[in-house]
Parts: C-alpha cells; sequence; structure tokens
C-alpha cells in the first residue's frame, strides 16, 4: 500500500529537516512538499507581502521553493492537491484548517524563544500562538506526536503544558552530528565568530551595538569574523559592524556550522548554532543560560534523528504503537533561578 504524506517547510533550516526525513520515506510513500502557509486573515496579510519577515513569505518562501525544485522535489503548495495520510510540519503556531484533525509529526526545529509575558498570555488567556513566537511551539495540541531534540527539552515541553504521552526524544536534523563540521574547507581558523540574529527584523527589541561592543571586549584583539543572519538587512548589518568592530570580516552568507567548527569562541544571543558550539566544545557567549543550554543540547546521535523521526511516521501510518528511541536519565531539568535575560545589554557565560 502506497501511502501520502505532506511536508511543510519554512525556513531553510526547517525545509532541509523536512527533506532528510522524507528520503527515509520515499520509494514506499509519495511524499509532498509545500512552504509553510496559513489561512484566513492571516493568509491575506501574508499575499500581500506583509508578512515576508516571517515564513509565511519574503525570502523564506523564495528560498524554501528554490530548494525543492533545486532537489526536484514534488511540490503541493497548501497541500490542496490530495488527502494525505500524515503531514510531517517543524512549527504548530499555526495550524492550516486543511491539516487539522489529521495525523501530524511536529519536529522541533531548534531552540525555542524565552517565556515571557506574550508566552503566558498564550497559555492562560488563549492569545494566538504566534504572538509568543517559537516560545509557544508545541501548545496546540494539534499534532499526534511530537519529536522533540533531547530529553532535557522533553522536559521544558512537558513543565510548558505538552502531554507527555505525545513527545518521543528523536534528535533533530542538522543538530544531531556536529563533529562532522569540523572536516570542512572554510580557509579561515583561530577567531572570534560573531553571529547575529534577525530580532529587529521580526519585530523584536535588540541592542546591537551593545552586542558588537561586548564581542569587541571578549575578542581581546583577536581576530573578528561576523556571520549575519540570513534574515537580515545586509547593508545595515555591514555597516554597524564596520563601525563597532573596524576590520572584522563580515560574512551575508556561507556555511555557518563550518565557521563555528574553525572558530575558538562563539558569540551569539538567540540563536540555535549555539548548540553546534556547546557540542564542538567551543567557548560560548550567549543571552540563554548556558547551564541550561548544556541540559537542553540535542542528541548527538550521529545523524540518526532524521531515520528515528522516518520511524515515527512509519508507525503512524501502519497505526502502531508509537516507539522510544532514547532512554532518559533519571536527572531532572534544573531551571535557573532565572532562565533568561532576554534584554540584558551585556551577555554572559
Amino acid at each position: 500500500m502506497s501511502y501520502r504524506v505532506l511536508f511543510i517547510g519554512g525556513s531553510l533550516n526547517q525545509t532541509t529537516q523536512m527533506h532528510q526525513i522524507a528520503q527515509h520515506l520515499m520509494g514506499e510513500c509519495e511524499c509532498f512538499f509545500t512552504p509553510y502557509y496559513a489561512d484566513g486573515l492571516i493568509d491575506w496579510f501574508a499575499r500581500r507581502g506583509w508578512l515576508d519577515f516571517t515564513i509565511l513569505g519574503g525570502r523564506f518562501r523564495r528560498a524554501t521553493l528554490e530548494y525543492l525544485r533545486q532537489h526536484r522535489l514534488p511540490i503541493d503548495e497548501r497541500g490542496e492537491r490530495y488527502p494525505y495520510d500524515l503531514i510531517v510540519t517543524c512549527q504548530d503556531l499555526l495550524v492550516p484548517r486543511n491539516i487539522r484533525g489529521r495525523k501530524v509529526v511536529l519536529v522541533q526545529e531548534g531552540m525555542t524563544d524565552p517565556e515571557g509575558l506574550l508566552f503566558y498570555g498564550v497559555k492562560y488567556l488563549g492569545l494566538p500562538r504566534w504572538i509568543a513566537s517559537t516560545a509557544a511551539t508545541g501548545l496546540s495540541d494539534a499534532y499526534t506526536v511530537f519529536c522533540v531534540a533531547s530529553e532535557g527539552y522533553r522536559q521544558l515541553f512537558l513543565r510548558k503544558g505538552v502531554r507527555a504521552e505525545k513527545l518521543r526524544v528523536t534528535g533533530i536534523p542538522n543538530f544531531d552530528n556536529c563533529e562532522q563540521y569540523r572536516h570542512n574547507d572554510f580557509p579561515y581558523h583561530g577567531y572570534v565568530l560573531v553571529a547575529t540574529s534577525d530580532s529587529r527584523e521580526t519585530l523584536r527589541y535588540e541592542n546591537r551595538a551593545a552586542f558588537l561592543q561586548y564581542a569587541a571586549r571578549v575578542a581581546k584583539g583577536r581576530p573578528i569574523l561576523v556571520k549575519l543572519h540570513p534574515n537580515e538587512r545586509v547593508e545595515r548589518a555591514a555597516r554597524e559592524v564596520y563601525h563597532c568592530l573596524p576590520g572584522a570580516l563580515v560574512f551575508p552568507s556561507g556555511n555557518t556550522n563550518h565557521m563555528i567548527a574553525n572558530c575558538d569562541v562563539l558569540i551569539t544571543r538567540y540563536s540555535s548554532v549555539v548548540y553546534v558550539g556547546l557540542a564542538l566544545g567551543k567557548e560560548v557567549h550567549s543571552a540563554f543560560n548556558l547551564e541550561l543550554l548544556r541540559q537542553l543540547l540535542p542528541w548527538q546521535n550521529g545523524g540518526r534523528s532524521a531515520e528515528y523521526i522516518a520511524e515515527v511516521c512509519w508507525d503512524l501510518l501502519r497505526e502502531r504503537p508509537v516507539r522510544t528511541f532514547f532512554t532518559p536519565p533519571s536527572i531532572p531539568l534544573r531551571l535557573p533561578r532565572r532562565q533568561f535575560h532576554p534584554r540584558k545589554r551585556v551577555l554572559h557565560t
């Protein structure tokens, strides 16, 4: 029997994760792909370009479509062509009407945002999940199984209110085999790497000047490379770097993981790339509490996460009990007294 599976992408990180999972199902399943999409008023805004700073449009949508076409993957925009036996997605902040009530596998895409006032407004007041960004990931309960990065994240999502029977620790593609990034042809070594975020492009506060000045103090005269977030306004960001860090090399594009593998120090604020630095044993500076990040570090399983998630998909398609891949340690997640410092001007280690 042939099954049809729809994979919903978004950012390039999300879309490549979907592709890796699908590769373990192709041949026995008909796999189709779509960029992230919404319904109603939000879809109306997205179609007019007003949400191009999100994964509903702009460069995110263009990058996803380019990737799908480059790899000759079957595209079914908005999943309207067929009734699907299973949907796999990297985000549940918006759950389109045509996938509600179906078998859905939610896959953690990476780091989740801090739990601020908007998160609690979503959880306790019923505000739309999207206003809290990825802090509200998993709160829809509109999925059958939620595949997460590590036992630490399983405990974190449990604390947020996600149902235990729906959680499975599988690891997540792109963050489960960081050792592979040491083998690269990036020409620079022994530098301080500054990885920026797209906070301002997504309407969040960031004091970029203070962040760059902090990087200069950490570097203490060592060479600095700055990798810009792919969603950033390049001209503005580069101008700020050259003003605050004269002599720094700025990379608007390139393989961030390879840059991390070759650096001595990684400085970032709110980015999943911090996990690559921690997994590779780098000196890491982040706006997140590092004690917590080490507990949340994605499972390094040698790159088998996509395979494990595909096995979850097979269990659902064949209506079998969903297996467990990771035996959790008996140590509970230890949350620091103050979990995050989202507006702290100076980062900490």
